[in-house]
């Protein structure tokens, strides 16, 4: 079955970097879109960025394009998000996530997550 595995979190200043890593198992990695989505304490779970399976198309929410960049190396079945500039606002539990199917690249497809990893922004 679908697993995904999250790392890479911890506690920065602001301006800082950090890069998650999700490692990907249990089905055909590259025929999928892959994604990073966030939630703030006391809010809903909201998208950050998603990526195509051959990588040629991305796609970032508004606040973190520009700082954010989502990658992805198909023959090591591991999805990245670099971040950089962090704001005290970005902190979040971070989660990879994968659609139900190949080549399905809608919000809505996104139904197999990890287990997140805490990001924490101090300022």
């Amino acid at each position: 079955q679908v697993q995904l595995v999250e790392s890479g979190g911890g506690s920065v200043q602001a301006g800082g970097s950090l890069r998650l890593s999700c490692a990907a198992s249990g089905f055909t990695y590259n025929t999928y879109c892959m994604g990073w989505f966030r939630q703030a304490p006391g809010k809903e779970r909201d998208w950050v960025a998603t990526i195509y399976p051959m990588g040629s198309v991305t796609d970032y929410i508004d606040s973190v394009k520009g700082r954010f960049t989502i990658s992805r190396d198909n023959a090591k079945n591991t999805l990245y998000l670099q971040m950089n500039s962090l704001k005290p606002e970005d902190t979040a539990i971070y989660y990879c996530a994968a659609a139900l199917a190949p080549y399905s690249c809608a919000l809505s497809s996104f139904k197999n997550w990890g287990q997140g990893t805490q990001v924490s922004v101090s300022s």
